[in-house]
């Protein structure tokens, strides 16, 4: 835990809006790089980029060891979730940017975490307050003003596909995280055995549906960047942020930051005029999101006292 003096930051928010800030840019990078390669050759590259990171960082903690001595049901699960994660999650959602503008694509899958609440009452029979049911209209609702660019009268979508394909993949990340709540190991162990047993899987996707990999610059370095950024430095840094905070809490909610900064370089480098519609939908997202959390904080509250 980290004291705040000199009115410096503490360094778990300093890590925290670092993570925040980096993966504000992804959207952005996803539709560069989606310019050059095809959704499962940005997988493979950005896969086997955060496994090696991973593998790095593992090897200067003296983890990597204790990760080789796993025991083997451990390292089966692991590849089961890896088939969630990193394959299908980032398979589906990379194709929702390849057919949606980023300042779509971005908001709606951005409704994951609400999606987790009603799967972990599903599948893991906790309790569903009242508040996931309120959120859950509240959210809907900005994504529907997203998804049809504010045109609530026609409901006109860009692409039905691309905004069931985001939509789709928060059901897969929801799935993931319930799926490791069972898990006891160190989520960067736990993560990279998911990316690594993952890796085979891609390269044979990739190679079956592409061909291989072009020689594009651009898109190497792009793939690159999300391998480090979405999927690799950026979750180790997340992690640190909230074991060091004083309160995790606080330091979660900057994650809501996130959407709205990555309007920024969604604009000036993706080249997208920002809509009303998606600041206005993505507005009532967040605060859907926001409204759970607080309902669930208050309902905790009352149940302690």
């Amino acid at each position: 835990m980290t004291s705040h003096r000199g009115g410096r930051l503490p360094a778990g928010t300093i890590q925290a809006l670092a993570a925040v800030l980096l993966w504000s840019t992804v959207a952005t990078a996803f539709k560069l790089t989606l310019r050059h390669f095809s959704p499962t050759q940005l997988l493979l590259v950005s896969t086997f980029v955060s496994t090696l990171f991973l593998a790095v960082v593992l090897l200067a903690r003296g983890q990597l060891r204790q990760v080789c001595a796993l025991p083997g049901r451990i390292w089966l699960r692991s590849a089961g979730l890896g088939l969630l994660n990193p394959c299908l999650y980032y398979l589906i959602l990379f194709e929702a940017y390849n057919r949606l503008p980023a300042q779509q694509a971005q908001p709606l899958n951005y409704t994951w975490a609400l999606v987790l609440a009603w799967l972990s009452a599903l599948l893991l029979k906790q309790r569903l307050l009242r508040w996931d049911i309120v959120a859950g209209f509240v959210c809907y609702g900005g994504v529907l003003v997203v998804a049809t660019r504010g045109d609530l009268r026609t409901f006109a979508f860009d692409d039905v596909i691309g905004v069931a394909l985001a939509l789709g993949s928060t059901l897969i990340w929801a799935l993931y995280w319930v799926g490791v709540t069972r898990d006891s190991i160190d989520p960067v162990q736990r993560l990279f055995l998911n990316f690594l047993l993952a890796l085979p899987v891609v390269a044979i996707l990739c190679g079956v549906t592409t061909g291989g990999l072009p020689i594009s610059w651009p898109g190497w370095a792009g793939a690159i960047y999300v391998g480090l950024f979405e999927m690799g430095l950026t979750f180790v840094l997340w992690l640190s942020a909230l074991q060091r905070a004083a309160n995790a809490s606080r330091v979660a909610n900057l994650v809501f930051l996130s959407p709205f900064l990555s309007l920024v370089p969604i604009h000036f480098l993706v080249g997208e005029r920002i809509e009303m519609a998606t600041i206005l939908g993505l507005g009532i997202i967040v605060f859907g999101l926001l409204l759970q959390k607080w309902g669930t904080a208050r309902e905790g509250t009352a149940a302690s006292t």
